[in-house]
Parts: structure tokens; sequence; C-alpha cells
């Protein structure tokens, strides 16, 4: 059994206290930090999904200004929100809806009024040139709005709101899986103008795509190189036998800080049922997920503090037989990517996942 611990690194006029999961990080650190008040070293993992590495630099995060601020406001701010009651008529007509016994709507699906896919073609890719291959961007592009309340996100929903959500979100891919044009379909939720948001009204996007997107496909050959087993499956295993980066677990679903963070506390979602794809998911299976997504921002609110943030969810692609377990990823918006970054796409992470997962697990609401 491996013993909680503690390793103090000394910093100019003071020693900072770090609580750590076990004894065990104490031998991570050991080759993270020299002795007494060196910088930090780095530390190359592999992230086994993409096969791609990302360095996790602690002595970066120690520059002044390492951390962003979230930006309040929006562009508009004052004009009525289209996606709040009695404003339906702002927005094009619904899609979905779902209401009360009163008939009051609770969570509403419209299209976006700035797709970026749109219509109904099959891909045909025409060559133009040597160097110049074009299709339409065909498919779909929807806004999912989370509840009549302006300002209640995903961590602020009550657990029926949760689950309502989370069903709405399956029975959107589950129609998009029946467009035979259509090969995936991406759920995101952008929170905060650094996480890409426009609106402030909580919502989700789905953007269902006529093509497999690269980090998809990339995810896809990870599964595929760990064919015998599941990728995922042995990760949470493994994750929970060593107890460092666990941040909440329970029957069903299991969330941690990936050993390859590529972000300042990054987290995972993993459901402990093997599914491939999301729509698929049975309702203890989705409500389990949501409503550890809404734990793991509660912690990472307490944590941190009001941060942007994105949430993705990754599932196969459609009418696609893989050994794919559907996820989700909750990268939070405090670290800005650049040239080194965008230029290698090499993350750089300034907090180590065991750091970051002690914190979040100490802050973890219980109950």
């Amino acid at each position: 059994m491996l013993h909680a611990t503690r390793l103090e690194r000394c910093e100019p006029g003071g020693q900072k206290s770090w609580y750590l999961g076990s004894e065990a990080v104490t031998w991570l650190y050991a080759l993270l930090c020299l002795h007494g008040c060196q910088a930090a070293v780095s530390q190359l993992r592999l992230d086994p999904l993409t096969g791609r590495w990302v360095v996790i630099t602690l002595a970066r995060g120690e520059r002044p200004n390492a951390f962003l601020e979230r930006a309040h406001g929006f562009s508009g701010a004052s004009d009525p929100c289209p996606f709040c009651p009695g404003h339906e008529d702002l927005t094009p007509p619904a899609i979905s809806t779902y209401t009360n016994d009163d008939g009051e709507w609770l969570v509403r699906t419209v299209p976006n009024l700035y797709p970026a896919f749109t219509g109904h073609d099959a891909m045909a890719v025409s060559n133009l040139g040597p160097v110049y291959m074009q299709a339409p961007a065909s498919g779909s592009h929807e806004v999912l709005i989370f509840s009549p309340e302006h300002k209640d996100g995903w961590a602020d929903l009550d657990k029926p709101q949760v689950d309502l959500l989370m069903r709405a979100l399956r029975d959107r891919v589950s129609a998009h899986s029946t467009d035979i044009n259509l090969r995936y379909s991406q759920v995101i939720v952008n929170v905060g103008r650094e996480a890409g948001a426009s609106m402030e009204h909580p919502h989700a996007q789905l953007l269902g795509m006529p093509f497999v997107p690269r980090e998809l496909t990339e995810e896809q050959g990870g599964f595929a190189r760990f064919r015998g087993n599941c990728i995922m499956c042995a990760t949470v295993e493994s994750e929970e036998w060593a107890g460092l980066r666990m941040v909440y677990s329970d029957d069903d679903v299991a969330v941690f800080c990936p050993f390859w963070s590529g972000t300042p506390y990054e987290m995972m979602v993993v459901p402990r049922a093997h599914e491939s794809h999301f729509n698929d998911s049975t309702d203890d299976q989705l409500l389990a997920a949501g409503r550890a997504i809404q734990t793991a921002l509660l912690s990472l609110r307490d944590a941190v503090g009001d941060i942007a943030y994105n949430i993705v969810f990754h599932s196969a692609p459609f009418r696609s037989p893989s050994d794919f377990h559907w996820h989700v990823h909750l990268l939070p918006k405090i670290t800005t990517s650049a040239g080194f970054e965008l230029g290698t796409g090499v993350p750089l992470n300034v907090v180590a996942p065991e750091y970051a997962a002690s914190e979040l697990r100490i802050q973890t609401p219980r109950g």
C-alpha cells in the first residue's frame, strides 16, 4: 500500500509545500525538481492515444503571469440574449425541444446562425491542380442550450437537468448517425472567451461532418496499436492502481489527470463500460458521465477559480467498427499556446498532472 506524503520545494523567500498522493510521487518529483532551490527539470511523456509527445516543464510555471485570467463580458452583452426564454424568435426554429409539464422548455437545440458545416451533399473531392483539393463543407452545426437560466453552466445545473442535457446530446448524435453523408459528430462546450465562446449563455455545439477529423484518426490509431486490450480500460485500471492522478471515481465512471496531460489541470472522464459510440451508451453510463463532468468542473472551480475551459467528447466515427472507447476531455484554458507549440505541435504543460490531481482530489465534492 502506498502512503500519503509531502514533498517540499524550497523557493526564494520561503517554502512551498505540495501535498502529494503517495510515496511514489516522491520519486517522480525527485526527478522533476533538483535539490534545494534549483530549477525544475523538464520531462517528456508520450500520449499513447495520439502518439505525440508532451513536455512537463515545471520551471516555466514560475514565470510572472504564467496563467491566464478569465476575461468577463461579451460583445453585445447588453443586447437581448437569443438563448433566454422569451427571445426564441431570435434563433432559427428549434430542431428539438424538451419541456416540463407546463410546456416550458428546459433544453433547446437550434441550428447555428453561423454554421461551419451546412447542406446534405455527399463528400466529393475536387482536384483543382497538383496542390489544390477541395470539397463542400456539408453537414450540420447545431447549438444545444443547457437551460433557460442565463448563468447556469454545467457545474451549476441540478442533477435532473444534467441528466436531461446528456440525454439531449445523445439524441442529437443519434440523429446525426442516421445521415449517411455524415462520418462523425463532434460535441464541444466552450466556456469563456479564451476557450472560444462567443455567447455567455451556456450551451454546447454539435458539428456533424462528412469526414473523420485527424484528432480522431490519431486516437483510433492508438486503440489499434493496443489491439488485444482496450487502451482506455487499461489506463483507468493503471491510474486507479497508482492512485497518483485520480480525481474522482465511482462504479460507473473514472476521472483523472492523464499522465500525458498537455495543459494544466487537464482531466479525462471515462465510463467504465466499454462502449465505442457515445450515442449507444445506456442511461446508467450516460448519466454517470454527465454527473462526473459536473463533479470535475466543481473541483476545478474550487481549486483554480472561475477559468475558461473546453469540454470535448470523443466517440468512434459513425458506422465504424473499432476498439474505440468513448471518453471526454476537459481542457482548462489557463495558459496560451505560443510559437513553440504552434510550430511543433508539442504541448508545454507547466503543472505536473500529479500535482494537479492532488489539488483537484482534495477539492472534489462528495455526496
